[in-house]
């Protein structure tokens, strides 16, 4: 269906009432990266009492903390079709319904195995989210505005580390230990995964608020509905955008897994995608929010302050997400890409050194002295200044834009999953590296991180300033 001349306007948007809307729906949208943080990180501080209340193995607590990711690789590949099937805010909404139920569930856990199953429909919460908002955000989103409010969902996911951090440290904190009894007498570690529920309820309240994507409405024949909603985005520019995207879907269908290959295999950009989320996961970044408090503990800190540490660890990615989202649009997707590279791969390599060089108590565990410690935590920080600046949230940027229309939600959900089932990897290799020496461990991040400096030099494109219909 067309749009009437006098439907098209000028082409002159109202920039200030569109962006605060947009803003303020992107925010809406970004919750679900909010509780993909605050899901992922939440176990953090469980990870001890998890060990002692389940007596588990280090393979079975590996097991126990990675399975949700798991769980999101699934959640990604399905998000896909039912963005596509049944719209953003729908599959939204029903993945905030998956957030509830597993937070009740994990608090209630009674073994590493009911645990771990809650975890795993977590994980396709999370799994999901990390689809909807990007693919969401990039498709209400002006061109000039994009790379910022896609930089929204990496901001959300480093808040809900953050409160989940904050959170675990001060439930512990007043609890004695997150094994002690808290509020009602269960375990904080308990309330740790229940204090998740208020803003998973809240996040499904926001998918009832906002309008559905203008592109899944005008791809089902919907344009009357897409053009509103491209008016209280783009003023009177809405009819020139509703026919640029008539024109991109004008000879397209439903899209299958068929359209992401080529004639030799995936298509180039399907695999640059998966490679771009992979890298994101194997420099391992997610060791230092789902083991840090105990990795602090191992070498001589306290729990509580391991848990302080943490918090700090979340400010300073905080912080950097602020400042990649200032400069995403006007340095570009792939400086930031290499410049970020650069800096993991020092100062990964710099926790390699002092950790391969640390000695060991009688217990076996790493023992840091003198400068080693400082520059331990230094060299940690610094790191996740580094990907909080540049990896964390461009990723999600290219990943939201770099597809084109037709086959964007689907080819998204593809590049997702294979970023979970890195993270799985790292996450469940983890302990086991630990064990073996975090220099090891630390040495395998860094040549990830080198890796990805060759990657993003040989096949990232740039995409600043370029409309989702050039794609």
């Amino acid at each position: 269906m067309g749009v009437p001349a006098a439907q098209q306007g000028d082409g002159r948007g109202e920039k200030p009432p569109s962006t605060v809307r947009v803003v303020l729906i992107a925010s809406v949208a970004a919750l679900g990266g909010f509780l993909f943080g605050f899901d992922t990180a939440v176990i953090n501080g469980a990870v001890g009492a998890l060990e002692k209340v389940f007596t588990a193995h280090t393979v079975a607590v590996g097991l126990s903390v990675s399975s949700a990711l798991l769980g999101a690789a699934a959640g990604a590949v399905l998000a896909g079709r039912l963005a596509d099937r049944y719209g953003r805010t729908r599959t939204m909404l029903v993945t905030s319904l998956a957030f509830v139920v597993s937070a009740a569930g994990s608090g209630a856990a009674v073994s590493p195995w009911d645990f771990s199953a809650w975890r795993v429909l977590g994980g396709a919460a999370i799994g999901a989210a990390s689809v909807v908002a990007p693919a969401y955000i990039a498709e209400v989103a002006p061109a000039h505005l994009r790379g910022r409010l896609g930089s929204l969902q990496q901001l959300a996911i480093v808040l809900g580390i953050f409160v989940a951090l904050l959170g675990d440290y001060a439930i512990a904190s007043s609890a004695g230990s997150a094994s002690s009894p808290f509020w009602l007498g269960a375990s904080a570690w308990r309330w740790m995964f229940w204090s998740a529920i208020p803003p998973a309820l809240f996040y499904g309240l926001g998918a009832l608020l906002i309008p559905e994507s203008p592109r899944y409405l005008a791809a089902r024949g919907r344009a009357t509905e897409a053009l509103a909603v491209l008016r209280g985005l783009l003023g009177r520019a809405a009819g020139e955008k509703l026919l640029d995207i008539q024109r991109t879907l004008s000879s397209e269908r439903r899209p299958r897994l068929a359209d992401l290959r080529g004639r030799s295999g995936p298509l180039r950009i399907v695999w640059i995608g998966v490679g771009l989320s992979a890298f994101q996961q194997l420099v391992g970044i997610n060791v230092i929010f789902y083991y840090s408090s105990v990795l602090w503990q191992t070498v001589g800190f306290s729990e509580r302050s391991s848990l302080a540490i943490t918090v700090v660890t979340g400010v300073t990615n905080i912080a950097t997400t602020l400042v990649a989202i200032a400069t995403v649009d006007r340095v570009g997707r792939r400086p930031l890409l290499i410049a970020g590279s650069i800096g993991m791969a020092l100062t990964l390599g710099a926790l390699a050194v002092v950790f391969g060089a640390a000695g060991e108590d009688a217990a076996g565990n790493p023992v840091l002295t003198g400068a080693a410690g400082p520059v331990a935590l230094l060299s940690a920080n610094l790191y996740v200044f580094c990907f909080g600046a540049s990896w964390g949230p461009v990723t999600w940027v290219l990943l939201g834009e770099m597809f084109e229309n037709r086959i964007r939600a689907l080819a998204l959900s593809i590049a997702a999953a294979a970023q979970w089932l890195a993270n799985f990897l790292v996450t469940a290799t983890f302990p086991a590296l630990k064990v073996a020496g975090l220099g090891i461990a630390y040495g395998l991040y860094t040549a990830a991180a080198a890796a990805s400096l060759v990657f993003v030099v040989a096949f990232i494109p740039e995409t600043k300033g370029k409309e989702l219909e050039e794609m």
